[in-house]
């Protein structure tokens, strides 16, 4: 039994997307030099990912919505908003990225494996139901949440990309067996995600964002799990826990502004994996845009479930923001559930 499976489109990418545009295919190839690491051999399982079936897509986005998206491949492709462009295989890549996640969650349920990656693009968490943006085609953690909960599995979702997941959110607002958590730098995009978002109808309290401003490193994150993201994950009590793991918080990337180290990540993932019980902790990659960050980050977060140290590193500072900055998130939130 292999101690991680990591499920993966790596070898079959046809997601093409434009020169210099941030999402390309060689955040894939980052990600696997870190998962075939020497320090990994014998305790990661790679396999390339399914596609998910019509069925399991349609629990989350109608069939007008894949069917206009697959006629847009297969009309060449192109940019469907200024951010997200596809190409004609693109489709097919998202789909099986849907369908890595549910392949390390089955895997996890029949025993064959301790821990679950889904190493797959492009991203999914800000596709709406009916809507392709930010990257994001099919949003993959949505459909494997749905899927569990489907047999009436409570899951818990948490989303450390520095970007809000509107897609996710909105998917799961107004429910009661599906909790979504979410770490993020505020402003910036989508510009969803404040506080004050905390669910509706009998899904009232199953929304918990915290944003923290630009700048904010490790402590502060550190800090926001300790205070809001693990108790509110403990109250729920979920049977399964679905991690959106993007490393676009890392002070390296681009598209951001925070201040994450990769020691950072693997802090946040020893925080998280004993919430729920053994094999059902399942993390699929979301954003990460600096190669050498998402590789580094991504071996700390491999390393840290095998129980191997990660790479030595001081904990990223706060830049001067101080962990002060989530009495705010907590009085918003209170506020908006009285």
């Amino acid at each position: 039994m292999a101690e991680i499976l990591v499920s993966t489109t790596a070898a079959n990418d046809q997601h093409l997307t434009p020169a210099g545009h941030p999402e390309d295919p060689r955040r894939l190839g980052a990600v696997m030099r870190a998962v075939e690491a020497p320090e990994f051999a014998g305790a990661i399982e790679i396999r390339e990912a399914p596609a998910a079936t019509r069925d399991e897509l349609e629990r989350v986005h109608p069939a007008e919505h894949l069917d206009r998206l697959e006629e847009f491949c297969a009309r060449g492709g192109g940019r469907l908003d200024p951010d997200t462009g596809v190409s004609p295989g693109s489709l097919d890549t998202a789909i099986r990225s849907a369908g890595a996640l549910l392949d390390v969650v089955a895997a996890l349920e029949r025993g064959e494996c301790d821990h679950g990656f889904a190493a797959v693009r492009p991203p999914g968490h800000h596709a709406l139901a009916s809507t392709a943006m930010g990257f994001c085609l099919i949003n993959s953690v949505a459909v494997a949440a749905e899927a569990l909960a489907d047999r009436g599995e409570r899951v818990a979702i948490v989303d450390w990309d520095v970007h809000h997941g509107n897609g996710t959110q909105d998917v799961f607002y107004d429910r009661d067996d599906i909790l979504y958590v979410s770490t993020h730098q505020s402003p910036h995009y989508p510009g969803t995600g404040s506080a004050s978002e905390v669910g509706s109808g009998v899904g009232r309290g199953t929304t918990v964002n915290v944003p923290v401003p630009a700048g904010s490193g490790g402590e502060v994150l550190r800090a926001a799990f300790d205070r809001l993201v693990l108790p509110a994950v403990s109250e729920f009590d979920p049977d399964w826990l679905l991690v959106s793991a993007g490393f676009d918080a890392h002070r390296d990337d681009p598209l951001a502004s925070l201040e994450l180290t990769e020691t950072d990540f693997a802090a946040l993932t020893t925080r998280l994996v004993g919430l729920v019980p053994k094999r059902r902790v399942a993390f699929i990659l979301e954003g990460g845009y600096d190669l050498g960050a998402l590789e580094r980050s991504v071996a700390a977060v491999l390393g840290t479930l095998v129980g191997a140290a990660p790479v030595p590193e001081p904990a990223a500072t706060t830049s001067g923001v101080d962990v002060g900055v989530l009495d705010r998130v907590v009085v918003e939130r209170e506020h908006a559930l009285s």
